[in-house]
This record gives C-alpha cells, structure tokens and sequence, in this order.
C-alpha cells in the first residue's frame, strides 16, 4: 500500500503533487472512501458539525473536496455489525482511502476490531491521513499523545510503518507542540520519529520514505 501521511491534509502544492505521483490516474478519474472514525474519539472534533464538514469536503483540511471521481463514507464502528462482503469489495475497489484526525488510538482499536487493520497491506489504494490518520500507522504514538484509552491500555498502533509521527508542530492553537516537547517526545520512541508541521507530509512507496514540505520538519533518530 501507498502513504500519504499529513498532518493538516493536501493543503500545498508539494503534498498535492506528491498525491498526483502516487496514483495511477488522474484525481478526477479516482474514486475515494473518507474515515471519519477517530473524530469520534476526540472531544474537540465529534461527533457532531465537524464530522460532518470532514465528510461533506467544508473542513479547512483539504481532502474530501480535491475533485474526486466519487466519494463515500467507510465508518469502522459500523462495520463489524455487516457482512464482509458488503464492505470489502468496494474497499478492494476504490482508490483513495482519506482518513480523518482525531484520536489515534480510538482509531487503531477500529481499525482492528473491524478487519480493516488485517486488510490494509494487501490494498492497492493510497492512503492519505490527516494527523491522527497518519499517526495510526506508527508502531505507537507516545504517550503525549495519548488521549482515548484503549481496553488493553498502552499506546501501540498498527506498525505499518517503522517510525511515529508528531504532528501539528509549533501549531498557533497547539501551544504545547513545540520543537522542544517533540524531542522531549522523540526521547521515549523506540524507532524512528518525525516532528512535522501544517505544510509537511510523509510519503511511503515502495517503502520508500520520502518528506514532502513547505514548511518545518524534524527528524529524530532512535
């Protein structure tokens, strides 16, 4: 599977391009899913009017409103009361998944309890996050980041990536996302780890990792 992995959403032209580089055709012959599950984990954006602008393409998060194809709505919690064969053909089929932010353990814990998890490596789509739709791919996310509480406890997400995402650095409504708390951060991360602002994305292909930014960005070794 393909990585787009923002922090604020396609909100420059570097990550844009980046988008158009990873798929296979052009945006508008492309058709997208949008999960706005991890909304429902966070306090400050679900449920309620902010979900719903993720989903109608209205949030200053640029990503459901690029011009796609079509675009439904995939929601995890959902999911396990259907059949699998009502859900996972038009996932094998569609050529976007857009993931919204939130809470990033709140979405790990869906992402598994629905098969999502298990179904994401064999996918041919590209997944493109927004914060914690990013961070969700990390082997975990540290434990300033930890919000939501999972059953088992912990800060573990799914590890389809090798290193751990700290978005909205030095974020004008995020006073505590500084360059310093991000080191302070990065201190306890067992592999690899990016600070990266507003303006930066993370994209994985071919295993390749590759930063595309306009803005601020860090990277911290273990």
């Amino acid at each position: 599977m393909k990585f787009l992995l923002t922090s604020a959403g396609v909100n420059n032209k570097s990550i844009h391009d980046a988008l158009l580089d990873m798929l296979d055709k052009p945006i508008a012959e492309s058709t997208a899913l949008c999960i706005p599950t991890a909304m429902y984990g966070h306090p400050r954006v679900g449920p309620g009017v902010r979900t719903w602008e993720f989903i109608s393409g209205k949030s200053e998060n640029p990503m459901v409103d690029l011009g796609w194809k079509s675009v439904g709505v995939l929601e995890l919690t959902a999911l396990p009361s259907i059949d699998e064969d009502r859900w996972i053909p038009l996932v094998r089929e569609t050529d976007v998944l857009l993931v919204s932010g939130g809470d990033a353990l709140y979405l790990s814990y869906w992402m598994k309890q629905s098969g999502m998890a298990e179904l994401l490596p064999s996918l041919q789509a590209v997944y493109v996050g927004i914060s914690a739709g990013s961070m969700v791919m990390a082997p975990n996310i540290g434990e300033f980041f930890v919000g939501w509480t999972p059953p088992g406890g912990g800060d573990d997400a799914l590890g389809l990536v090798d290193f751990s995402i700290f978005p909205h650095l030095d974020h004008e409504m995020l006073p505590h996302n500084t360059m310093a708390a991000a080191e302070k951060w990065a201190a306890g991360m067992q592999g690899p780890a990016y600070a990266v602002d507003d303006q930066t994305a993370i994209k994985v292909m071919d295993r390749e990792v590759k930063v595309i930014s306009e803005g601020n960005w860090k990277l911290f070794s273990p």
